[in-house]
């Protein structure tokens, strides 16, 4: 993070991308030669100020009659000459389904956060001279989301969401979650890291050891969450830092794609693609060849310079 952030923000907890939470796991996808890794990896030019791109995808999939999912995405450059500050915010709410208000729920998630994370922070940032604020990031974000549970009981009273964030801010990306929508990492060689933890009932048997991974995608409660913003106790988001893989990717999606689609086919619409857009359409094709049986969401930012 350069000068300007680091007097603005201050991080309660710096975490690299090499260091998990428990259960967050990194995936390598079948290891690809020399030559397939050449035909699969854009040029990465170094560009000053420092950019990425951000490209999105929704379908309603093939077994539900609406959408109950909700995205928000925007990124800024500031750049003066002396600082270089990227900003970025994206936003996946997957509304509860089966529940009442399940798609005003995550419409008023994704708002709620989007709004308070653009006026505490992003206003903040176009300040002349401004202070440094008396809270964290990660405080923010944690107290954004405090207000997002309130409001979603308020105007969507028996509806629920997920909500999974991502901001990100020079070099790193402070990523909050509640349910079983994820954030990953896509690196260049094939690593798929995992930087969330689901909240949902098939992980907390997983992690008792009670099934496999592969027992848990066929689970018939695979679906049950422990944690979602809408519940009647207050939630409490998971909220990490991690710095920007280098040419690298950030994706997040709702279950309705890493559910149906393997990591692997993931990776490939991914590296395929030089516009992140083109390759969030390739993976809800994926996901709607596969069946398309829930709502599909995908973010995917693509880190470049």
């Amino acid at each position: 993070m350069n000068n300007i952030l680091k007097n603005i923000f201050k991080l309660k907890k710096e975490k690299s991308s090499e260091q998990f939470e428990p259960g967050v796991t990194m995936v390598q996808t079948t290891p690809l030669s020399e030559d397939q890794l050449k035909a699969v990896s854009f040029a990465n030019v170094a560009l000053r100020p420092p950019q990425f791109l951000i490209g999105c995808g929704q379908s309603v999939g093939l077994q539900r009659d609406h959408n109950e999912d909700t995205i928000f995405s925007m990124s800024s450059i500031l750049a003066d000459g002396r600082n270089d500050v990227p900003f970025g915010l994206c936003v996946v709410a997957d509304g509860m389904g089966g529940h009442l208000n399940g798609e005003i729920a995550s419409a008023v998630a994704a708002r709620t956060v989007a709004r308070i994370l653009i006026n505490k922070i992003y206003t903040h940032l176009l300040e002349n001279n401004p202070d440094p604020m008396e809270e964290s990031l990660q405080e923010t974000i944690e107290h954004a989301v405090n207000e997002v549970q309130k409001n979603v009981v308020r105007y969507a009273p028996g509806g629920g969401t997920t909500l999974t964030i991502a901001l990100i801010l020079g070099e790193q990306v402070t990523i909050a979650h509640v349910g079983d929508s994820r954030a990953y990492f896509i690196y260049p060689d094939g690593r798929i890291q995992r930087l969330t933890k689901d909240h949902s009932l098939v992980q907390r048997m997983i992690d008792l050891e009670e099934i496999t991974e592969a027992e848990a995608k066929n689970h018939p409660h695979r679906n049950v969450l422990l944690k979602a913003i809408g519940q009647a106790e207050p939630v409490y988001p998971d909220v990490q830092t991690h710095q920007i893989p280098k040419s690298g990717h950030l994706m997040l999606c709702s279950d309705g794609l890493w559910g149906v689609v393997a990591e692997a086919d993931l990776y490939r619409s991914i590296s395929s693609q030089s516009d992140p857009a083109l390759a969030c359409k390739e993976m809800i094709n994926l996901a709607n060849k596969n069946g398309g049986p829930d709502n599909i969401s995908v973010i995917l930012v693509k880190f470049q310079g």
